[in-house]
């Protein structure tokens, strides 16, 4: 099963949630860029508000392809310490990376929601998104912020998982949902290969998207505000 763009992805992905549309203890959080499109559909699917949670991934300079662990904007981070026993990395280096990437993440959170707030996630069931699973390091440090933050249920959503993959996660969360039926054997190599269009999410479209989803959901729920007043004003009183 291949995917025609993220698009598409969290559209499918929106139907295997449909049991929590219209929820007031529903929120979505989707990891930006990739995880953004996609988390954008469910939002709207689901009349559920948006937010993005940046987690950043730690990397060594001298050997970037392998990721040594990941960091949020407040700090939060988890360290793979397999590899950086394997690679002998300095604690140095390490606090080094965690600095700079945290900054990074500060600075991106800013741009992404215009210095708009998180949002309050305190006894709500989270659903978290991404367009794949590139490594655990980001899901770990994402799901930590969240329970950090007191939501009461967390659900990682992402279009297609590998076997492992699903019980590494489920061990992690409440509930994993993925667009297929069945799971793939093995490991997920990269989830570029499950999708047709897999283009590069610049950050402005991220901005646009959490701007717009949010638009999206004010106005449906200031709606069926307005309504329900209208109904209880329209009714007989005793």
């Amino acid at each position: 099963m291949r995917f025609r763009d993220r698009t598409r992805a969290g559209q499918l992905l929106a139907e295997k949630l449909s049991h929590y549309a219209n929820r007031k203890d529903v929120a979505v959080v989707a990891l930006p860029p990739g995880g953004v499109p996609v988390g954008y559909e469910i939002a709207n699917a689901l009349n559920a508000p948006l937010d993005v949670l940046v987690i950043r991934q730690l990397r060594v300079p001298e050997n970037p392809v392998l990721v040594i662990g990941a960091v949020s904007a407040d700090g939060t981070h988890i360290l793979n310490h397999e590899v950086i026993r394997w690679l002998n990395i300095r604690g140095e280096t390490i606090d080094t990376a965690i600095a700079t990437e945290s900054v990074e993440s500060r600075r991106l959170d800013k741009l992404y929601r215009g210095g708009a707030p998180h949002l309050k996630v305190v006894d709500k069931a989270v659903i978290l998104v991404d367009d794949g699973i590139s490594t655990f390091s980001d899901f770990r440090v994402a799901v930590t912020v969240l329970r950090v933050r007191r939501a009461a249920q967390i659900v990682i959503a992402v279009p297609i998982a590998g076997a492992s993959s699903m019980i590494e996660l489920l061990a992690m969360v409440n509930d994993v949902v993925t667009c297929t039926a069945r799971t793939i054997p093995g490991e997920l190599d990269a989830a570029c290969q499950w999708y047709k269009d897999f283009r590069q999410v610049p950050q402005e479209s991220v901005r646009d998207l959490y701007e717009r989803a949010n638009r999206s959901f004010g106005k449906v729920w200031n709606a069926r505000t307005q309504s329900r007043a209208q109904s209880a004003s329209k009714r007989p009183r005793r």
